[in-house]
């Protein structure tokens, strides 16, 4: 995705759960046939990837990171305002009382980088493979494990946990673990 071609600030617009692709399309039609690609310039809905294992078999899945919510890049004012804002589906912008109020670029940054659309920094990882490890927190907290795999761009270690007299692998974030 080429985010120079984003001018505007980011808003988050509220809309009904379920239609947030629905609601991209046809913001993107409005914006087309109203004639405000110089004021709207992209909407987005926040999504990662999620592996799951259904059946032995693993899937990838797109998971919304913020359901009920699409993110919108354009310039406030009040054509801009009416042409998302009367859009069907779209129930209101977010911000205090009657004004939007835009995401900060930090916000936006953490956003698109979890979704895989901005590079992250490669986090330093001081642990090896095959040593041992005990999870500080999350679901797995006090099991103690062996690190299988290093993944420094996205800041996680895969582990593998005796769980229930099996070894079961999981993904955890580099702070969740600690060396025994």
């Amino acid at each position: 995705m080429d985010l120079s071609a984003f001018k505007g600030e980011w808003y988050v617009v509220h809309t009904y759960s379920g239609y947030e692709n629905k609601i991209k399309i046809d913001l993107t039609k409005r914006v087309e046939t109203m004639h405000m690609q110089d004021k709207i310039f992209g909407v987005l809905v926040p999504e990662e990837q999620e592996v799951e294992f259904k059946g032995g078999k693993r899937k990838v899945t797109n998971k919304r990171v913020f359901p009920g919510y699409v993110l919108v890049n354009m310039i406030m004012d009040e054509d801009s305002w009416y042409v998302v804002r009367h859009t069907p589906g779209v129930t209101g912008f977010v911000g205090s009382g009657n004004k939007p109020v835009p995401l900060q670029p930090e916000e936006v940054d953490k956003i698109l980088r979890q979704m895989g659309l901005m590079e992250t920094k490669a986090k330093i990882i001081d642990v090896n493979v095959g040593e041992n490890i005990k999870v500080k927190s999350g679901p797995f907290a006090n099991f103690e494990g062996i690190v299988t795999e290093l993944l420094p761009d996205r800041g996680k270690v895969k582990v593998t946990i005796s769980m229930f007299g099996r070894e079961t692998p999981v993904e955890l974030d580099y702070e969740q673990i600690e060396r025994v």
